[in-house]
């Protein structure tokens, strides 16, 4: 079942893009493409579910990897 989109996104707003996967030591991961948020989880569902809060409910906005990612966030400054 397709998860609902709760809140329409404002014109010209592009949700941002987020990977899921597993890193080297078997977590899963969710993080956005640049680095600005992710986390580590247990589960594939917990990856995804975080991943459509942060992406405002946008399941096509979500890329499944399946090579392995480590999280890494980059400072803004």
């Amino acid at each position: 079942m397709m998860p609902q989109i709760l809140e329409t996104p404002s014109h010209g707003s592009v949700p941002p893009i987020v990977f899921i996967g597993r890193n080297r030591r078997g977590n899963w991961i969710a993080r956005e493409k640049s680095g600005s948020f992710g986390g580590l989880f247990v589960s594939r569902a917990q990856a995804l579910k975080y991943a459509l809060v942060e992406n405002g409910r946008h399941p096509e906005s979500i890329i499944e990897v399946t090579h392995k990612i480590e999280l890494e966030f980059r400072t803004r400054g």
